[in-house]
């Protein structure tokens, strides 16, 4: 299979000019999905830290990019939404959200934030021993004890020793603080007001209610909880 792809069949959230050249780096298999962005697209046509490929690959031969707390030496690894990106060397610390138009931001943060990140459980299953393990939307994997469900969040410790240790948990239930990720309401956030349980193969349905008591609804794929009474940020950075 080819390891590129033309400029102009990529996602619309990579956010990239189609037609200064004709092919792209392909998102290689790994965490998130096929939309999820390439670390040499981040670098080069987002942030500018390279003009090319080959800078691209130099600057992960020395170490000096961490994704989610591991050193990143692919240039093709996808990233995605709430990502933590490192380069300690510089003292620059980002996270990975998505706008209202449903394209790849990256809001900076600082080092304290940087510690953690936020990860949604698509489902969890009984591995050997009978323990539990959660199995998150980009992919990851944590044993824990079976008090989390599929669709809540779960903050990620990214410390060295502690690396994937939930230190807090935001359930999917109504009264909480939900961003939705997908769809024509992609970047708001709001406090869900009720979840209709659908049966069968059509998702689920949410109602989330904002702060200026505007109702409005999505489906369960594109909520992610972001807190309980309150989010657990003020501000995000995609607010306009």
């Amino acid at each position: 299979m080819s390891d590129h792809l033309k400029r102009f069949d990529a996602p619309d959230s990579w956010h990239i000019a189609k037609k200064e050249k004709k092919f792209i780096t392909k998102t290689a298999p790994g965490p998130h999905n096929a939309n999820a962005m390439p670390v040499v697209v981040w670098m080069r046509d987002h942030m500018g830290f390279a003009q090319n490929l080959k800078e691209v690959k130099q600057i992960l031969r020395q170490g000096d990019l961490v994704v989610n707390g591991r050193t990143c030496r692919d240039p093709s690894m996808g990233i995605g939404i709430f990502d933590i990106i490192s380069i300690p060397k510089i003292g620059k610390y980002y996270r990975i959200l998505r706008d209202k138009k449903g394209r790849h931001k990256t809001i900076e943060i600082d080092a304290e934030a940087a510690r953690t990140r936020l990860c949604k459980i698509r489902n969890k299953t009984i591995v050997s021993g009978g323990r539990v393990q959660l199995n998150m939307r980009d992919g990851a994997n944590v044993l824990a004890d079976n008090k989390y469900k599929p669709h809540d969040s779960v903050v990620l410790s990214l410390e060295e020793g502690s690396r994937f240790t939930i230190v807090d948990h935001f359930p999917f239930a109504v009264g909480n603080m939900a961003m939705v990720i997908g769809g024509r309401h992609s970047g708001r956030i709001a406090r869900i007001a009720a979840i209709e349980r659908i049966p069968g193969s059509i998702p689920n349905r949410v109602t989330l209610e904002d702060d200026s008591q505007v109702k409005f609804d999505t489906i369960d794929s594109y909520i992610y909880m972001v807190g309980r009474e309150t989010p657990a940020l003020t501000v995000w950075g995609i607010e306009e």
